[in-house]
Formats: structure tokens, sequence, C-alpha cells
């Protein structure tokens, strides 16, 4: 049966009225849903800046990312002295943050570090085949208020609390045995000081006697207010303590305090400046 003359000036009406009754009742049940989903967790506060210096290359890279687990941060400086440093700082970083995406509990991340370390200096050296190359690592996982930590090489992780630093990990250099021979008795304070190899590095992912990470036996017990630091040598060889607290104590953004130590950095104009990274984990 057809539709009567009278009516079918009103069909278009009626289609059009049926259309936006039926967006409405989508956009109501889309409300509905979203009202009794749970609120996706947000992400740490994190920042990070950057500057090539006076080298003609940038060896340093970073990344992060956050799962369920955590927030995973981790910064690498490609040794500058060697060829392929950028090569060897891309391929570790890009491992960390891949196996950090596979852990399935956070009670496993010493052994995620170990993994990580293992696999990052098999692929870097499998791509330099035999060319020199290498780079120093820092990795930090926070979770909820632990930092996990894990370290190869003079890189820094370091948490900044009440105007103060505490240090994380030791540096992997020549003069960390030079000190140990020193307290040892076996080179006096100005022999240690005065060797002209005492900032070699002596354990590096892309060694071939790679040896292990240092890794935090315990987790960090993190306070509100803490700020984590990972930073490549070119920020804590041009930065003072002092200047670096003058920055970090101001009430800003992490990465705003990322880019104004770049800054100053840069402002310095050292002739030898070298790359300088650094990434910065507020915990509220």
């Amino acid at each position: 049966m057809g539709i009567p003359m009278e009516l079918q000036e009103w069909v278009p009406y009626i289609i059009v009225l049926g259309a936006a009754a039926a967006i409405l009742l989508l956009l109501g049940a889309r409300r509905r849903l979203l009202a009794n989903a749970a609120p996706d967790k947000p992400g740490v506060p994190i920042g990070n800046g950057q500057t090539i210096g006076a080298r003609d290359e940038q060896d340093d890279y970073f990344s992060s990312v956050t799962t369920p687990h955590g927030t995973a941060a981790v910064l690498a400086d490609g040794i500058s002295g060697l060829a392929h440093g950028r090569l060897a700082s891309t391929i570790a970083v890009t491992v960390f943050i891949r196996e950090f995406l596979k852990l399935s509990d956070i009670r496993d991340v010493h052994d995620y570090f170990a993994k990580a370390a293992k696999v990052s200096n098999s692929e870097i050296l499998q791509q330099l085949q035999g060319a020199p190359g290498g780079t120093t690592l820092v990795a930090g996982v926070i979770a909820g208020d632990w930092l996990y930590w894990a370290a190869v090489g003079d890189s820094v992780i370091m948490v900044f609390r009440d105007g103060e630093f505490i240090r994380m990990n030791e540096k992997h250099t020549l003069e960390s045995v030079l000190q140990e021979r020193c307290l040892a008795g076996e080179l006096t304070k100005e022999e240690a000081i005065d060797h002209p190899l005492r900032k070699r590095l002596v354990n590096y992912l892309g060694y071939e006697h790679f040896a292990r990470m240092e890794m935090g036996s315990e987790p960090f017990d993190l306070r509100p207010g803490d700020r984590v630091i990972l930073c490549s040598d070119g920020v804590y060889n041009t930065m003072t303590e002092v200047e670096l607290e003058a920055i970090l104590s101001q009430p800003i953004s992490p990465n705003d305090a990322a880019e104004e130590i770049i800054e100053a950095i840069e402002a310095k104009g050292l002739a030898n400046q070298d790359n300088a990274t650094i990434v910065i984990v507020d915990h509220d």
C-alpha cells in the first residue's frame, strides 16, 4: 500500500528526525559506557632535553614508555671515541624498550635488565661485525613508589630530593679502578688523579668482554616531590651540582627543567662540549 499524498511531503522530515534520534541514542550510550569505564591511569610527568654540543654527530639516544607495570626511561651515550657510537646507543635503547614491553610481572624487573643488556650487547656486536663501537646506558623503571635501575658505563641515574642528589650508580671507568687501588695502598692519590686514562670506560655495551649491568639490589623508595634524573656525561661534566640544583628546585615541569638545563649548557659555549642529554621523571 502506498503512502497517502498528504504524508509524502513529511517523509524527508521524518527521515531526518529518525536519524537525529539514532545519533542521540548512540551518544547517550557512549556517555554511559565512558562513565562506567575505569579512567586510564595518567603517565608520570616526564621531560627531556638534548644538545649536540660541539660534536659532528649526536651519539646520545633516549626513549621512555609507560605500561601497566610502570614507566621505563632509558638513556644511552654512544662512545664518541669509537666509530658507530650512534648505532650502538640506538640499538641499546631500542632493545631495552622492546624488552620492557614484554615484561609481564614487575617482580621480574632484574631479569628484564639482565636480558636486555645481554641481547643489546649481542645485537650491537653483530651489527658492528668487528668494527669499534659501544655505548653506555642507564635505565630506570618507576613502578608505584619504587625506582628500579640498572647502568653500565659512565652515564648517571640519580634522584634529586630536597635540594640533594642521591646517586644510584657508579661510573664504570678506569678512575673507579684507580680509586680502589689507591684505597688498597697500591697507588698514591696523586698517581690516581693524574693517570692519563682515568676516564676510559672499562665496561660498556658493544664490548666483547662485557661483564654485566650494575643494578640496585633493592628498589629505591621514592617520595612525593622526588625527581629521577638520567643524564649523559655531557651534562654532569658541564654543569655543577649547584647549577643543576638551582634549576631543578624550581616549581616547573620536568620538560621545562630539562630544556633550561640544556640552554644553560649551550650558553656556556664550551669549545669541546660533548653531546648532552637529560631525562627527568617526576614522582608525585
